[in-house]
Parts: structure tokens; sequence; C-alpha cells
């Protein structure tokens, strides 16, 4: 008999969004589903695991708790992981596995990760043991209120709150489903402008409220929504800057337009002068969400990923322009790829600052001329 590929839902989201109970509402209802439960925990006591373990002894034969702790498994534990899938999976004891991330995760390593494995498999020529099928954001409605309100809570002094921001949107732009917990902290016009917001950073997301994870299944399970490069492609910040240079129209409508949500890109070829850009920083424009790449007069060859959140911004030097390397490399390159040969630029080849900014009633005119004043 032909062993089935068992589906995957990744379960992200902030740090006490209400993941664990969303994970033990399932416990309790699971319709007949043999469930395997890989819950991740940064520390040495997987505290996650324990209080899934309590429901889980109400249908034990069916559930499987597995804790992976002392490191996360979007870097440090990537092979322990897929062990862990492996041996689930080849045990033929489950029919579907969900892997409760911790609050700090990020989620496109771990699909890149689930992803890379099947296709090994296939160079291989070997059926695949296991697939993403789906993967959550479980979101605090009223910590979103404040966040989509540019910040407003990053004003008030609490300790290790801002390295958390970035990571928060990176939850949201890369998921299927979000599960808008605590619904009821928020009202109908927060609610809307919290929705429209996701949908600028994850476009296609489905939105579910709930209070104490209360949720049917069917809407979680066995939903077929999960596919790489349609992930890929949803990220807003992604299809902003695809939209942008296929100068598609930018009017945006329904609910971002009642609630003032929009999006735009700066562009230009000219190089930053990082002095100039790090003043900047110090006095960032009043947004919820930057995200994109930049390049310095001073290092020429290297791309920048810069991103902002709330009040955080990072800026990490990412690759290098193909405009650095070699000519024949160059030549080579622009003949395989022919979208990268018809925007190169004569005097900076594929050297570009392209930002796409989200937020709230923004003045792009102010904030584009605040860009321009950086450049070198």
């Amino acid at each position: 008999m032909k062993r089935k590929s068992i589906p995957i839902l990744l379960l992200t989201g902030y740090l006490g969004a209400g993941k664990t109970t969303l994970l033990n509402h399932i416990l309790k209802n699971q319709d007949g589903y043999k469930v395997a439960i890989i819950v991740n925990d940064i520390g040495e006591i997987n505290v996650d695991q324990k209080l899934i373990d309590k429901n889980a002894q109400i249908q034990k034969e069916d559930t499987d708790v597995v804790g992976l702790t002392n490191g996360c498994i979007c870097c440090t534990l990537k092979l322990d992981l897929l062990q862990q899938l492996s041996a689930l999976a080849s045990s033929n004891k489950f029919d579907y596995i969900i892997i409760e991330a911790s609050g700090i995760c990020e989620p496109i390593p771990i699909a890149q990760t689930i992803t890379a494995a099947n296709e090994t498999l296939y160079s291989r020529g070997l059926p695949e043991l296991f697939h993403l099928d789906n993967i959550i954001c479980v979101a605090d409605a009223a910590r979103l209120s404040n966040e989509f309100n540019c910040g407003k809570h990053l004003l008030e002094p609490v300790e290790d709150e801002d390295s958390l921001d970035s990571l928060l949107m990176q939850q949201l732009e890369f998921c299927n489903t979000v599960i808008l917990n605590k619904a009821e902290t928020v009202n109908e016009d927060e609610k809307n402008e919290i929705k429209a917001v996701i949908h600028k950073l994850c476009k296609d997301a489905g939105i579910i409220e709930t209070s104490f994870g209360q949720v049917n299944l069917e809407e979680l399970l066995n939903t077929h929504n999960f596919d790489y490069e349609k992930a890929q492609n949803n990220i807003g910040w992604l299809h902003e800057i695809e939209e942008h240079e296929h100068h598609h129209d930018h009017e945006h409508e329904g609910e971002a337009l009642e609630y003032g949500i929009s999006t735009f890109v700066w562009q230009t070829r000219k190089p930053l002068d990082l002095k100039k850009f790090t003043n900047l920083l110090n006095n960032y424009p009043n947004v919820i969400r930057t995200k994109g790449y930049v390049w310095f007069d001073n290092q020429p060859d290297s791309a920048y990923l810069f991103e902002q959140a709330g009040k955080l911004t990072s800026l990490q030097e990412d690759s290098l322009w193909i405009a650095s390397a070699p000519k024949q490399d160059q030549i080579d390159l622009l003949k395989a790829n022919p979208q990268l040969a018809k925007n190169w630029d004569e005097e900076y080849g594929d050297r570009i600052n392209q930002l796409v900014f989200i937020g709230k009633n923004m003045d792009e005119e102010q904030i584009k001329r605040q860009f321009n004043d950086c450049l070198a």
C-alpha cells in the first residue's frame, strides 16, 4: 500500500497571542484526526509542551506531543525538525502533523526547510513523506490595533518589545490564514482597520475572528492552502514592487480606502549617503511598515535589505549587485535573464533603491522628499 504524504499545519504567532490556546482547542475537537504535535520552545523547559500534554492525555492514543527545546526551528533546530517530521510520518500512526513554532520563529525559513526536503526526495525519485498544508499566524487583535496605529504602544517604556515588532510583520506577511484572536477586545472599526492592513501585508490571507481560539477545524486542517511560490508572491511588499515595475494602477479600494491605509514605492537609481540615511532613521516617518533594498555610494558592490516596523529599523547586507561581477559573468546572467536585462541601467547596472511603504494617512510626497534628501 502506497504511503500518503502527511499534511502539516505550521502555527506561528506573536508571544502571548494564543497559539497554545488554539492548539488545545484543536486537541479537544479532533473530529477523528490522529494528530502529532511538535512544540518548539527556545528555553530549556518547554512550557507550551507541558500545557499541551495535559490536554493530550484525554486522547493519548490518537496524539503524540514532541518537544524541541533550546533553540529555534527556523535556524538552529532545522535538522532536528526534519528528523522528527520524518519519524512521525514514517510511523504510519498519524494523519496530520501540527507544528507550534516558538513566538520568535520566522515562518519563511521553516517553509523553505520543508519544501527543500521534498525537492530533494523528488530529485532522487522518492515519494514525499510530508508537505505543508497551511500556515497560520495567530494574532492578538488589541495588539494589532496598537501596532497598526503606527506603533503607539512603542512610545511606552516596555523593555525588549522593539525587537519583536519586525517579527510580527514577517509572521503576518507569510501565512495563508490569520487567526484574529481576542477579537472581542476591539470595536468593529478597529477590527476592520486591522483587516485592511493585514491585506496590505499579505494580500490574499484569510482572516478568521476568534475568542479563546474557538474555530472550526475544517477551516484549519486539510485546507490545501499552501503553495510556496504563491506564498512568496503573496507577500505585500514584494507584490507592491512587482506592481510598480509593471506600472499597474495603484488605486486601492474598499476597506483600505475607508481607513486611509495605503502603500507606495520609492525608487531611484542613485546611491544613498550612509550618514544622511542614518540621520533619517533617528527621525523616521510615521508609517507601519517599510521594506526593500538600498545601496550606498561608499559600498557600491553591496545590496542592503532595509526594513522598519513601528520604531524598529534594520539594515543588513544581503547580497552583491550583479553589476559588481566580472564583465563576462554580467553578460551571461543578462542573457539568461531577460527581465534583468530589461531593467539594466547603463550607468548603475542592477543597482537600485526600491522601498515599499505601508501606512495610514501617509504624506507620500513628504516621505519621498525625506528619502531623496538622503541621496549621495
